[in-house]
């Protein structure tokens, strides 16, 4: 029976926050309020709530909570042709982004390829005994002919996949 009220005081304690969290939740401080201003077809200015069907010059005004104009669209309560711009911006930026981030992967795979080419090269030149795994795991050593081929065959790649070549 001691728990009881640390249970009651934890459940009360849980409701409390819960209801502050929704109230924060439900306010809206970025709140703009959104006016149209047109000229009439006798040449008079309209200011309007809703978008005017056949105005001129239409003109969409915002308006802060606290009654101050502000910079149409960068409330919260944005216009939707601006809404539309900065998503297509905002697509726009992505796809650069990950073309960026393609390009880079290709670069860096490019430049370790270029490496082990580099690196085979080096091997091929050292001279020594040179091998190669065959498919059931066993070294089969290539003679001066097949190594001089392995050779040319890696100068060419470095030659066309590489724009630093050092041979």
């Amino acid at each position: 029976m001691v728990c009881t009220p640390r249970i009651n005081t934890a459940a009360k304690l849980l409701i409390s926050i819960s209801t502050v969290c929704m109230l924060v939740l439900t306010m809206n401080v970025g709140y703009a309020i959104e006016v149209y201003k047109s000229i009439g077809v006798h040449g008079e200015i309209k200011y309007s709530q809703y978008p005017p069907k056949n105005g001129k010059n239409i003109e969409i005004l915002e308006f802060r909570n606290d009654g101050r104009q502000t910079n149409t669209g960068q409330m919260a309560g944005k216009t939707e042709a601006n809404q539309n711009k900065n998503t297509q911006n905002a697509e726009e930026q992505r796809v650069a982004q990950l073309e960026a981030r393609i390009k880079d992967q290709e670069a860096q795979a490019n430049t370790q390829r270029c490496q082990s080419l580099r690196n085979n090269l080096t091997n091929l030149n050292v001279g020594g005994r040179i091998y190669e795994m065959d498919a059931s795991g066993k070294r089969e050593y290539l003679d001066s002919r097949e190594i001089e081929l392995k050779r040319e065959r890696v100068q060419q790649a470095l030659s066309q996949y590489c724009k630093d070549t050092t041979t």
